[in-house]
């Protein structure tokens, strides 16, 4: 370029910037969607640049899911920089290094096409002409598909690096003696393997612009044996690449399907809607419901399949004249970028908006030089004013920047985004479940269901489904049917993590544990990274204080992600072999509140730790010596533990704070009849020391669960009636609710001494034997 085009290059650039930017201001803080779940907020690998190196030597760090995990380094890279950038999951970041990415592509697509026109048709207009196919492309609804998701940032990647690989060859002559172009594609397949279709690619571009042949005339001697020189280094490197990069991906990644001819007759229509969303991107959907053909003897295939015989036909024939050579590599272009995602690899969906990002850079070029050479005959033939033309493609290119702005409302959050699809794509279960869960976050759980049961027709056995409605039903308070859908969830998603930690944690909720740490280390197997998995296992090994395995996947989790506070408490936690109830006594002094006390006394009783729960009430007091419920808990408590006077003492201060207050009337009433109760079979032993008064008292003390006054009466009882086989009973079976198992065994072998036919002592002594034995 000389000087005065360099300098209207720079005026064009800015220009695309701001109009770019314009576009895209309503943009910056959408937030995260599907896959940017499990590669990006549940992915701990991306918390730390330390993990850089790691990126390039584990695929498995890419994401949490182990069927979505590739080997994409430079896309996993780039999050971490911008995490670290926003000092965590700040939107903004996120979305500048992709959109600084974009304005970076333009660039060069402006400088690829306009050499591209220039070798093509030498003409002073065809500045002009890049610069409105660049704004095109900036300015496609369909683009927003790609920049507004985070983890599309692959598309945009590869995309950027195969055009930089163009135009070092195109404006380089050390590029092409060195072969430098080459090292794009290799950072662009580190991103998106894709980018290796730079080989095929660059073939035509040789032929239709190096050798400036028609795709026909290859075929001769000497054309074949040049082409073969030029273009063998690029193929065996792109193959060695991709060769790596398959190495490299981890073995338990899943394309998603295993239907190849379905999916390979299913492509011809779909390309067919790509190429006319170029004109009309009216049904763009995040999530479609389209579904795969059963044979070719369908409509949607056939005429599929003669636009795709009708476009390479084109190509064939405007590969022949110089200046149509754009159109015939604009549409080669279209076919190869897409070969990957259209062809013989079944893919989950069968078609993606966001998969034109990269055939539309060569389809813009295609089409919109097609119509400018049009414009430009008809211009000639009826000798037009320029502003004729000028102002409809000013007004068209405006008229997508307002749809990409649109679409960027679309995506702007979860609600918006599956509104829009249960518009666009109503047989979608996947959209209608996920707008169902944006109506359960908000509580409307009526809508929720409404949504939930609308996808269950379509998709009964979708796992995802089943999570969500044991969700749905666990929060309106329905445990059972809840449950019931938690097992439908692992049945019909066996080897997705999902159903298992799900079901585990709704155990967890339920205070299930064992049952709970069974459920999530299955599925912790599956997704061996999920933190969230880990998390709820280590809640569980601390209610139950099992230190060992706490201290272990505690330590395997900071292995993963190291900077995790909440991890290194629980580490802690179990070297400390602090309970969670203590752990949290000790987070409370320091920021002491009488509300978090009485919390914590409440848990504590929960616990059935009455004497510990007693003592946390009384620290709330001495905060609010005011606090009714507080000396409620002292109160109900101190019945529990048999000191009833206390407990009476409590509730009357609770009372004469607030004399309406019923739960502590009732708390009351019932220390009063225990009292009561206890009074009158202790002075009724008194009075007649008898084996069967003293079978009462003790018998009362055990149904009141004070395991020790049991067994303390009944040994006095024993003391003065030394063959009563049935105290003897009622200690064996309190020692076993005290868990002191040799105690018991000690006790049932002299009372079956006694009477070797007290079956109820023989049933205690049994539950003894069994648990002596574990």
């Amino acid at each position: 370029m000389n000087t005065s085009k360099k300098k209207k290059t720079l005026y064009f650039v800015i220009v695309m910037i701001i109009i770019t930017t314009i576009t895209y201001l309503n943009h910056f803080n959408n937030s995260f969607h599907f896959d940017d779940i499990h590669t990006i907020t549940q992915n701990p690998n991306i918390r730390s640049l330390k993990n850089i190196p790691v990126f390039f030597s584990d695929g498995t760090t890419f994401s949490s899911l182990p069927q979505n995990q590739s080997y994409r380094p430079i896309v996993s890279t780039s999050l971490a920089l911008d995490y670290w950038l926003g000092n965590g999951y700040n939107m903004f970041y996120f979305h500048l290094t992709s959109f600084i990415l974009f304005l970076l592509q333009g660039f060069l697509i402006f400088l690829f096409t306009y050499k591209i026109l220039d070798i093509s048709y030498p003409n002073p207009n065809n500045f002009y002409i890049t610069a409105i196919l660049t704004l095109w492309y900036m300015l496609h609804p369909v683009m927003a598909e790609t920049i507004n998701y985070i983890i599309a940032r692959s598309d945009l990647q590869s995309t950027f690096f195969v055009l930089l690989a163009f135009v070092l060859y195109q404006y380089s002559n050390f590029s092409r003696k060195t072969y430098l172009y080459i090292l794009p594609i290799i950072l662009g397949a580190l991103a998106k393997p894709t980018a290796v279709m730079f080989a095929p690619l660059f073939l035509f571009y040789t032929i239709l612009f190096d050798q400036k042949i028609s795709i026909l005339k290859v075929f001769s001697l000497k054309n074949i044996l040049t082409l073969i020189k030029k273009v063998t280094p690029i193929f065996v490197s792109c193959l060695l690449i991709y060769l790596f990069t398959d190495y490299m991906t981890p073995k338990t990644f899943s394309t998603g399907s295993t239907e190849v001819f379905r999916y390979l007759i299913s492509q011809p229509f779909v390309i067919l809607y790509y190429f006319g969303s170029l004109f009309l991107p009216i049904h763009l959907s995040a999530d479609t419901d389209w579904i795969l053909l059963e044979n070719i003897w369908s409509y949607n295939f056939l005429i599929g399949f003669v636009f795709i015989i009708i476009l390479l036909y084109i190509a064939l024939i405007t590969s022949k004249q110089k200046k149509y050579r754009p159109i015939s590599f604009g549409i080669l272009w279209f076919f190869i970028s897409l070969a990957p995602t259209s062809s013989f690899i079944p893919l989950a969906e069968v078609m993606n908006d966001h998969r034109m990002f990269f055939p539309y850079v060569g389809l813009i070029i295609s089409v919109g030089w097609s119509f400018l050479l049009l414009i430009k005959y008809v211009q000639k033939k009826y000798q037009l004013n320029k502003w004729y033309i000028i102002t409809p493609i000013f007004i068209l290119i405006s008229v997508y920047a307002f749809g990409t702005y649109q679409r960027n409302e679309v995506w702007h959050n979860d609600e918006n985004l599956w509104k829009d699809v249960t518009i666009k794509s109503p047989k979608n279960a996947r959209g209608l479940m996920n707008y169902g869960i944006t109506k359960m976050e908000k509580g409307d759980y009526d809508s929720a269901e409404v949504y939930f049961k609308k996808a269950l027709i379509i998709k009964p056995y979708y796992p995802f489904l089943h999570i969500n409605l044991g969700i749905l039903y666990s929060s309106k308070g329905n445990k059972t049917i809840a449950e019931e859908y938690y097992k439908k969830a692992t049945e019909y998603g066996v080897k997705y993590y999902s159903s298992w930690f799900y079901y585990g944690k709704f155990l967890w909720q339920e205070n299930r544990n064992q049952e709970s740490i069974e459920k999530l280390s299955k599925s912790l197997e599956l997704s061996p990274n999920s933190i969230e998995t880990r998390i709820i296992l280590m809640e569980n090994y601390l209610e139950l204080e099992d230190w060992r395995n706490l201290n272990k996947i505690a330590s395997s989790t900071l292995e993963i992600d190291r900077n995790n506070n909440r991890v290194q408490l629980f580490l802690l936690a179990s070297i400390e072999k602090t309970s969670k109830l203590e752990a949290e006594e000790k987070r409370i002094a320091n920021q002491p509140t009488a509300t978090k006390y009485f919390n914590l006394s409440f848990k504590y009783y929960q616990k059935k730790q009455y004497s510990k729960s007693i003592s946390i009430a009384e620290k709330a007091i001495t905060l609010n010596s005011n606090y009714t419920e507080a000396y409620n808990n002292i109160c109900s408590a101190y019945t529990i533990l048999g000191d009833y006077n206390k407990a009476i003492e409590a509730c009357n201060k609770a009372l004469k704070l607030n004399p309406n207050y019923q739960l502590a009337k009732n708390n009351l009433k019932n220390a009063h009849n225990h009292k009561a109760k206890t009074e009158y079979q202790i002075n009724l032993l008194k009075k007649d020391p008898t084996e069967a008064n003293y079978l009462n008292l003790s018998l009362l003390y055990y149904n009141n669960k004070l395991f020790e006054k049991c067994i303390k009466i009944a040994e006095e009882g024993v003391l003065k009636h030394p063959n009563s086989d049935k105290l003897y009973n009622n200690i064996c079976t309190s020692y076993n609710a005290l868990k002191e198992w040799n105690k018991a065994f000690e006790a049932g072998k002299k009372g079956l001494a006694i009477n070797p036919n007290n079956q109820l002592l023989r049933n205690n002594y049994n539950v003894t034997l069994k648990n002596i034995k574990n």
